[in-house]
């Protein structure tokens, strides 16, 4: 046996010894592509919040998706549900985007709903189950005037 043979051999018994280590740039890579699939789907889901494109909107979710509204202690169970309840609200929504991040199986998007005319600046938690979001949480606040004591020690952001 030559001496290259003995090392694809070398190299072919270690792969096999420990199959994890060889798998593991394809698993980085697929996690990559993922990924880039998630952040698609969550800019084409807040795209078409924005355009009140609510079937668009709502394939991000899987059938069986949970959204929360800790603040007024709603759970809505059911793509279809979550779909319908935004539908009805009566109110002019617009969305804009600040950030996105994320990986795996967990994103936060950091966004404004404006509600007719009014902010709310808002925190969206998004647990994806394969390709899907699972669970959903969010938080509203709304803007406010910020103490004179503190304007020592801060500066004004642009929102």
């Amino acid at each position: 046996m030559s001496d290259q043979q003995k090392n694809d051999q070398q190299k072919n018994d270690q792969q096999k010894s420990d199959p994890q280590k060889n798998d593991q740039p394809r698993k980085e890579q697929s996690s990559g592509a993922r990924d880039q699939q998630i952040r698609a789907a969550l800019d084409q889901h807040w795209a078409a919040s924005d355009a009140n494109d609510f079937e668009t909107e709502h394939l991000i979710y899987h059938e069986d998706a949970v959204l929360d509204y800790p603040q007024s202690g709603e759970r809505t169970r059911g793509r279809r549900n979550i779909q319908g309840q935004r539908a009805s609200q009566p109110s002019k929504k617009r969305f804009t985007v600040q950030r996105i991040i994320g990986s795996g199986d967990l994103w936060i998007t950091e966004l404004v709903i404006t509600y007719d005319a009014k902010p709310s600046y808002t925190v969206s938690i998004m647990e994806f189950r394969d390709d899907k979001v699972a669970r959903e949480t969010q938080y509203f606040a709304d803007p406010f005037v910020a103490p004179a004591s503190r304007a020592q020690w801060v500066e004004r952001m642009d929102t």
